[in-house]
């Protein structure tokens, strides 16, 4: 589903994500990233959403000494994103603490596409695009066998079977 954003919401989203760049935690690369992107209320099983209007989402980068251990903007953004209740990602701006834009990492573009999909709209230093031309041929849950069935061996709380194996 595309949903519309005008020049104002763009404005709006570089703002937050600007003024959360600045608190982020960066003491390794001096880097200060923020995100920011803009939400839809999931339909309920009848259709209907809880809210009658998009929201804002913010996250920053939070850096470690192992730095392995980083998290990225995003990450914060998207846990941020469920601490409020889900929704569904439908526009999303990154920048630095003086707001100039950063391209989200392939990692990150995973995460986005898990909770905003292809059609999220992405600002990057060349204008806006889908995020399907960020991420083309991406991988999501469609992609996912479906899950066994209780009782399947090797099924977390299925008993190993009788055959020795150690499930």
């Amino acid at each position: 589903m595309r949903w519309t954003v005008d020049d104002r919401d763009w404005a709006r989203l570089r703002e937050a994500a600007a003024r959360v760049a600045r608190g982020a935690y960066a003491p390794y690369s001096g880097l200060r990233v923020g995100a920011a992107a803009l939400v839809v209320d999931l339909p309920d099983a009848d259709g209907r959403t809880t809210g009658d209007e998009p929201w804002i989402v913010v996250g920053c980068n939070v850096e470690n000494a192992s730095y392995g251990l980083a998290l990225c903007a995003e990450c914060g953004l998207v846990s941020a994103l469920h601490a409020r209740g889900g929704g569904r990602l439908v526009a999303f701006v990154c920048v630095d603490a003086d707001g100039r834009p950063l391209a989200p990492c392939g990692r990150c573009r995973q995460l986005l596409h898990e909770h905003g999909g292809p059609d999220l709209l992405v600002a990057t230093a060349d204008g806006v695009r889908p995020l399907a031309e960020l991420l083309p041929g991406a991988f999501g849950p469609a992609d996912l066998p479906d899950p066994p069935s209780p009782g399947t061996p090797g099924t977390p709380g299925t008993p190993a079977s009788s055959a020795g194996g150690r499930g």
